[in-house]
């Protein structure tokens, strides 16, 4: 059986930006969105999944969360803009 994980970007309306890893993309978004956790999410109101990729093995997706996580703000805006050009909230898409 293989597993699932996911490295995603999550935002609020003022801009700022989240990355994140999971292996259950549904739980940790419905988390984020109610605030379950305290945490950077939670104190900045980051509640919109702009952004997110699948891998089949948590290696690669950690090391791309870390890789996203030290690019520049403007890079990770242009990659955020060329898979959802209009920042839609792509977590009603999984629900």
């Amino acid at each position: 059986m293989s597993k699932s994980y996911y490295v995603y970007i999550m935002t609020n309306y003022s801009g700022t930006l989240y990355i994140g890893v999971t292996n259950n993309l549904v739980r940790r978004i419905f988390e984020h969105k109610l605030g379950l956790f305290y945490g950077f999410t939670k104190k900045y109101g980051c509640g919109r999944l702009v952004y997110y990729e699948f891998y089949q093995d948590i290696k690669q997706a950690i090391d791309r969360e870390k890789q996203l996580k030290r690019w520049r703000r403007n890079k990770k805006l242009k990659l955020i803009d060329f898979f959802n050009p209009k920042f839609e909230d792509l977590s009603g898409n999984l629900f």
